[in-house]
């Protein structure tokens, strides 16, 4: 059983789980909401041709733009309405900060009932990637996590998750993203990748979540049009909505949040372990594997003095290689400064040994470049502040 709530405090109490979102009032419904179908009866509704549907949408998913005035393919009397109706704005910008000499930027946005939510944008040589939200806030309160002591406001819709990947690329067009080439000035890169590890636990929000990247890899205009390969579902372990994400038939990559390879150290660190063991999580994880055939990541925040010995890396590489080989790869992530948090990242030395405890027994290890860290933007550090 889960301890009850404290009520004198926003924070999660230790231990505490929440896997149903409070209940408040619904935002505007978006085109990103609708499959085509729903977009072309939605347009009719309103009292126009249903092929309106597919120019709104190539503005929407192939243009990014949402003004009415560059729509001129629309006939000019009731297309302000129109495009107010089906293309409503979502997402207030609140402040922007920016990183690694303008190549990261963290955009902290406010929902339409005051909800917070953070996305961040990063370019790197040859792509540009997308960390988005899921939820404002999460659910799963795991103690080193800023997102997660920050308890869970509510899921976000699949427009608003989307609309997040939408604004990068339009920050993407305006040149707001620094260190692209002339060639990617003059033809802007889209935005490549996308990885849901923002706010939230995408699949405690699972029915939005797989629309939502049914609009990142549906072909234009339906949506986006990105490799699903390019996708990255991340999760701290809920086996059931894994084993369900394998039957989508989408083959995105799973990333796995670990964090510790025994039950008695991941019921603290990961209190989802309480539902699902380690091994119930890892066996979860090779099933995706076996039905995808997409190699999964494992995500492991080093922590000094708590996860980091070496007898945990050589338990970490056992169970992994016990399950095969080839269908695994281990990102050990250390731990970004979290405000109040009693806990830091390895010692260099400490984390390079944990490296080499994995690489011995078979198991591809690599570093998570930690980009962002310094305006709040890494892995555990979202949390939404406009301070």
């Amino acid at each position: 059983m889960t301890d009850l709530p404290d009520p004198t405090t926003r924070r999660p109490v230790p231990g505490q789980l929440t896997f149903k979102a409070p209940r408040r009032g619904k935002p505007p419904q978006h085109l990103a909401d609708l499959d085509e179908a729903g977009r072309k009866a939605a347009v009719e509704a309103l009292g126009h041709k249903g092929f309106r549907a597919k120019q709104l949408s190539t503005h929407y998913f192939e243009h990014f733009v949402d003004e009415s005035a560059e729509m001129t393919d629309l006939p000019a009397a009731g297309r302000a309405e129109l495009v107010e109706a089906m293309l409503p704005q979502l997402l207030t910008p609140v402040r922007a900060l920016h990183a690694d000499d303008g190549r990261t930027i963290k955009q902290v946005w406010r929902l339409f009932d005051g909800a917070l939510v953070e996305s961040v944008l990063m370019r790197y040589p040859g792509r540009v990637t997308m960390c988005i939200s899921s939820q404002a806030g999460c659910g799963m309160n795991c103690p080193f996590c800023a997102t997660g002591q920050g308890g869970l406001t509510r899921n976000l819709t699949t427009a608003e998750i989307v609309e997040q990947v939408v604004a990068g690329a339009r920050m993407l067009r305006a040149g707001a993203l620094a260190g692209g080439d002339d060639e990617s000035r003059e033809t802007p890169l889209r935005v490549s990748n996308v990885v849901f590890m923002g706010m939230g636990e995408a699949l405690a929000n699972y029915r939005q979540a797989i629309n939502a990247i049914h609009r990142l890899v549906d072909p234009a205009p339906a949506g986006l049009g990105m490799s699903a390969r390019h996708v990255t579902m991340s999760t701290v372990g809920l086996v059931p909505a894994i084993d369900k994400l394998a039957a989508e038939g989408i083959p995105v990559t799973l990333a796995l949040s670990l964090h510790a390879p025994d039950d008695e150290l991941r019921n603290e660190l990961v209190p989802i372990n309480t539902r699902w063991s380690v091994d119930e999580a890892l066996d979860a994880a090779y099933r995706y594997y076996e039905t995808t055939g997409r190699r999964v990541s494992i995500e492991y925040a080093l922590i000094k003095d708590i996860n980091d010995h070496a007898w945990r890396a050589d338990l970490l590489g056992e169970k992994l290689r016990a399950r095969g080989k080839g269908w695994v790869h281990v990102n050990p992530i250390p731990l970004n400064p979290t405000p109040g948090s009693k806990w830091t990242a390895s010692r260099k030395g400490v984390e390079q040994q944990f490296v080499e405890r994995l690489r011995a027994h078979g198991i591809p290890t690599t570093i998570r470049d930690t980009r962002g860290s310094d305006i709040d933007g890494a892995c555990g550090q979202l949390a939404a502040s406009t301070a």
